[in-house]
């Protein structure tokens, strides 16, 4: 009997056309699978091919800031335009990158200024190069996080040039530990990192701010999550509970630091990037320093941040998909997850009561009151391989969760079809 023959690799690709892949993508899937005798399975390797590419997720888990997520949502919305980037209407000459947010510092968290690179960990790295090199910099034994990816502080500090001054102890670090190692070593700053993805409790102390600034050196505040003000006067009523204790940079720098750096995909709710912002002279010496140019965000980043500040200083924060979510009445969320559950009709899926959590190395231990549902048995596989647009649940006790908080209301009625297909 004669062997059949596979198709030809432009025919198998040609068959591929509905997966939404570009043809140079499907000639690579149909060679695979005419290679791997699984020409059968062709359909399911284009869509695998398409999931290793970044498309959009549903978050059912409850985590708001999901790093594995891409953390805050951000809407984007830009058609293909120039923009002027660095260039200065006013003069016609080449301007600033850095303007257009260095003017919004002041109006929206009380800098005089502010510059922006890709995230956190290369706004600490560009302080110390440009403020501290061959110098030392000191920071509480306490302090010295490892934060996700396994990157840890000292490791920044050391690759910055400056020379790490570890002072105090792990769990208690006072303002004379300071100025002992103020006296004793070449010091350039003070270095002060939130605890942001821990907490250390019980027989404790730590050296605030505002005691850093009275040693005359100037004083650097990590404060990681991005949240402007402790007032959040973006939102109607005040401050969530599970904010209490963040640190905010507006009242960092009127406690006494000269520089804050954060994040711009946490608590801010914006892209990732991370922000240097406090006083004018220190902001331009970082500026100023090689590594800026190496370090800094293009226009689509500096676009989308701008918007993100200035639906802050319009109060607009049902603007800002972040705080859209973490601001939404639990009886709110309540609501859509049982409109979700009715619509799927199954005695296997009911609405229950959550913990939300702010997520992405932000408040550890702070939680806030969600709903969602539950599906009987373990359905996340089935949901994350969901058409068109997967779907990441949790898992809890033998059960599927999908917690609502996370969920864009426009994504309800995709989430009660996928439901319903994986109850089937």
């Amino acid at each position: 009997m004669k062997d059949q023959r596979p198709p030809s690799v432009d025919a198998l690709a040609r068959s591929l056309e509905s997966s939404g892949l570009p043809h140079p993508l499907r000639v690579e899937v149909a060679r695979h699978a005419i290679a791997e005798d699984r020409v059968q399975q062709v359909e399911g390797l284009a869509r695998e091919r398409r999931r290793r590419l970044l498309i959009p997720v549903i978050n059912g888990t409850g985590t708001l800031l999901h790093t594995n997520l891409g953390r805050s949502p951000v809407t984007v919305n830009s058609p293909a335009a120039y923009a002027n980037v660095e260039l200065d209407l006013t003069t016609g000459q080449r301007g600033s990158r850095q303007r257009a947010i260095g003017d919004l510092a002041d109006p929206a968290f009380g800098a005089e200024d502010a510059i922006v690179v890709n995230n956190c960990a290369a706004a600490l790295l560009l302080v110390l190069a440009a403020l501290a090199p061959g110098r030392g910099a000191a920071v509480s034994r306490g302090e010295l996080v490892e934060i996700g990816g396994a990157f840890r502080v000292p490791d920044v500090m050391r690759q910055s040039g400056a020379q790490l001054i570890e002072v105090g102890t792990t769990n208690r670090t006072r303002i004379s530990d300071f100025r002992t190692a103020a006296t004793a070593t070449d010091m350039a700053l003070v270095l002060s990192v939130h605890q942001s993805n821990y907490r250390i409790s019980g027989f404790s102390e730590q050296t605030t701010v505002a005691e850093l600034a009275t040693l005359g050196l100037p004083v650097v505040a990590d404060i990681g999550s991005g949240l402007l003000d402790a007032a959040c006067p973006w939102l109607q009523g005040p401050p969530p509970a599970w904010l209490q204790g963040e640190p905010a940079a507006r009242q960092t720098i009127e406690s006494g630091a000269d520089l804050v750096i954060f994040s711009g995909d946490k608590l801010l709710g914006g892209p990732q990037a991370g922000i240097i912002a406090g006083r004018a002279d220190l902001v331009r010496t970082c500026a100023g320093h090689p590594l800026a140019r190496a370090l800094r965000p293009g226009g689509l980043v500096l676009d989308a941040l701008q918007d993100t500040l200035l639906s802050y200083l319009r109060r607009e924060g049902d603007a800002i998909p972040f705080w859209r979510m973490a601001a939404l009445p639990v009886a709110h969320v309540l609501a859509r997850a049982e409109a979700i559950a009715a619509a799927v009709g199954s005695d296997r899926v009911s609405t229950i009561s959550t913990e939300a959590v702010p997520g992405g190395g932000t408040l550890p231990g702070r939680t806030i009151p969600s709903a969602g549902l539950r599906l009987k048995g373990d359905h996340t596989t089935a949901l994350r391989n969901n058409e068109p647009v997967p779907i990441i649940a949790r898992l809890h006790e033998g059960h599927t969760i999908v917690d609502v908080r996370t969920v864009q209301p426009e994504q309800d009625t995709v989430v009660a079809d996928a439901l319903t297909s994986a109850l089937s």
